[in-house]
């Protein structure tokens, strides 16, 4: 069984800028009911299916399958619910911990999110300094939510 177990943060500085070179991702869904997502999610040359399943605490399970770019952009096109998140993510080492900061275009231009994938729901890590208030147990951040609501619109 795959199981994510993620915390999400908003940013508090832009310390985090010069560390890591940002990667363009584009996502959008098929799916967005509470019980499930699927979701369709191009980087760079490379594309994946994705299912999660509802959300837990911070914890949730989550199935992902690489598939083809042309048909990614042909379901990202055609099929996904509209708009299409598009954002570039910057993976960031610190504390023994790989962070994604996403910093998001188009529809959610100007929101900034820090995620960090754990081992466990109760691990302990340590905050960069550019981490601020955390926003795990909010559901408006979540990416299929910036969908339906997106982040121009609050």
């Amino acid at each position: 069984m795959a199981q994510e177990i993620e915390r999400k943060y908003l940013l508090a500085g832009d310390g985090w800028k010069n560390l890591a070179e940002g990667t363009l991702y584009r996502q959008g869904y098929l799916s967005t009911v509470k019980e499930r997502t699927v979701r369709v999610r191009t980087i760079g040359e490379k594309a994946f299916l994705t299912i999660k399943g509802i959300t837990v605490g911070i914890s949730r399970l989550e199935f992902e399958y690489e598939i083809s770019l042309d048909d990614a952009q042909q379901m990202l096109d055609e099929l996904c619910k509209k708009p299409i998140i598009e954002k570039h993510r910057s993976k960031i080492e610190y504390g023994g911990l790989i962070w994604e900061v996403d910093e998001f275009h188009g529809a959610n231009e100007g929101l900034v999110i820090a995620e960090v994938e754990l081992e466990s729901a109760d691990q302990v890590i340590d905050l960069p300094d550019w981490v601020g208030e955390e926003v795990s147990g909010d559901p408006r951040y979540f990416n299929a939510a910036l969908v339906g609501r997106p982040f121009n619109t609050w």
